[in-house]
């Protein structure tokens, strides 16, 4: 299995194939693209029907084993079962049966439709990031441990990738964890999973602007080959193709837990910001997974929602970025997106940096095919499956009120977000399943305002907040950045 950036021509590609650790501990290619396969492995009938009777890492062995093509089969299923165990995900038995890991439970089963929650939030920061990033953590310290080297990771976070890598990478040898958070604008019980870490091999700097600046930061980096090659810089940020991959597992869990034949189909509802959860379930679909629509649900920063109903990417600046009760998917500049577009101008990569070249220079572009416009390719959006909605705080509160009072479960922000917005697209015959997006306990601010009482937490949580922070506080300057990463890696 070879990778082709998507900003890389087709001859330039040729000369330089990359494999699976090749680009595994990075984010950008040197060109400024994302890595994808340069063609999606598929997936059969007869695989399908073997895989609904393994347990979750049994599949993800068989999933990944199909993009890692150049880690040997035995290393691959160790790393696997290493990584989703009970010891790690709260939730799982011993047994690994098929619903361990990412439970379903039914909500709603009626003339619109059947509505299904996907639980994800089972590993140890209760985020469904840890469902790719305890992966990640043992594919790097393996990777590592074959060339006896090490890795300044560097990453920004809305909340919940941090305390995942965080967490992944804590004692890992070899690794150290550069993450940034925008300064004050995430929930108490967030800042409080990240800065109570003091781990020496974690570094918190909180970042003096929002997540878009945080996300900046660690492109402006990425984009300087000569200082990411001598501090030794790879991400764990959701542009990291590892990470994207890992995530794909779950919707063939999901798939093969809601169906019993492979001529059913499903839909998924996705919580969205940056674009990488819902990207795993476009990869997904394109293997061959009988996917039937991809929902792409925002808050009131609602840049993918726009694309998706208009054609129009319009990225947002600081100012116009809200800090709302779902701060996770308050992001403005979608990182991710730019593997859906190449795809949807037909892996064309000189169209594909000419795009995004204009999301620098204009702030986006217009595909809707209006005179004046950048290009008609958005009339190509409804083959992929996508749709989308938006939520907003009044919606968040109505959603979790609902969910408490019907079913007896206190959902997150996000996750509300997502089951408002999936009612919107039922289908009878189609399950609808919403991708669960973090425990409760993370956003109790906002639980508390709905249900006039604090969210559940789980064992080892109940004084998180009170614990000793360790972090710095730094400007939105790559200078000052880039300093402070050579002082702390002694490169």
């Amino acid at each position: 299995m070879h990778y082709v950036s998507t900003r890389a021509t087709s001859a330039s590609a040729a000369r330089n194939p990359q494999q699976f650790s090749d680009i595994l501990l990075g984010g950008l290619a040197p060109d400024g693209g994302l890595y994808l396969p340069a063609e999606y492995p598929q997936v059969t009938g007869a695989e399908l029907d073997a895989w609904r009777k393994l347990s979750y890492a049994e599949l993800a062995y068989e999933i990944l084993r199909k993009f890692a093509t150049d880690i040997p089969d035995a290393d691959l299923k160790a790393l696997t079962a290493r990584t989703y165990t009970p010891e790690v995900y709260r939730n799982a038995r011993a047994d690994e049966s098929n619903a361990d890991i990412t439970p379903l439970r039914v909500l709603e089963d009626g003339a619109q439709g059947k509505l299904v929650l996907q639980a994800l939030s089972n590993g140890p920061t209760l985020a469904f990031k840890d469902m790719a990033m305890q992966l990640l953590g043992n594919l790097f310290e393996y990777a590592l441990a074959k060339n006896n080297d090490e890795l300044n990771i560097f990453g920004a976070t809305s909340g919940d990738t941090g305390s995942a890598a965080e967490y992944a990478m804590r004692g890992k040898r070899g690794v150290r964890v550069f993450m940034l958070s925008p300064h004050k604008k995430m929930s108490a019980f967030q800042t409080a999973q990240m800065f109570s870490l003091q781990d020496p091999n974690i570094f918190n700097i909180a970042v003096e602007g929002v997540f878009d600046d945080c996300q900046d930061l660690v492109k402006a980096v990425s984009n300087d080959l000569e200082f990411k090659a001598r501090q030794k810089i790879g991400t764990v940020n959701s542009i990291n193709w590892a990470r994207v991959v890992a995530q794909v597992v779950y919707y063939f869990r999901g798939y093969l837990a809601a169906t019993t034949s492979n001529d059913q189909k499903v839909s998924f509802t996705v919580p969205s910001g940056n674009f990488g959860n819902i990207c795993a379930g476009h990869i997904a679909r394109m293997m061959g997974l009988p996917i039937d629509k991809l929902v792409a649900a925002t808050n009131e920063n609602d840049v993918l929602d726009e694309f998706f109903r208009t054609g129009v990417y319009r990225v947002r600046k600081p100012a116009e970025t809200f800090h709302t009760s779902s701060p996770s998917m308050d992001i403005s500049k979608a990182s991710n997106f730019e593997r859906f577009v190449y795809e949807l101008v037909g892996r064309d990569a000189d169209r594909t940096h000419a795009l995004f070249r204009k999301v620098d220079t204009h702030g986006g572009f217009d595909l809707s095919g209006a005179p004046g416009s950048d290009g008609d390719e958005f009339k190509s959006v409804a083959r992929f499956g996508f749709l989308s909605g938006r939520s907003t705080h009044a919606d968040r509160l109505a959603t979790i009120r609902d969910v408490a009072d019907d079913y007896g479960i206190t959902i997150d922000t996000h996750t509300a977000d997502g089951i408002k917005v999936a009612r919107e697209h039922l289908q009878p015959g189609v399950p609808m399943i919403v991708l669960e997006t973090a425990l409760a306990a993370k956003f109790n601010e906002t639980i508390l305002e709905a249900l006039g009482q604090d969210a559940e937490r789980p064992a080892g949580f109940e004084d998180i907040e009170s614990l000793p922070q360790r972090f710095v506080v730094l400007p939105a300057d790559v200078d000052r950045m880039k300093a402070y990463i050579a002082e702390h890696t002694g490169l």
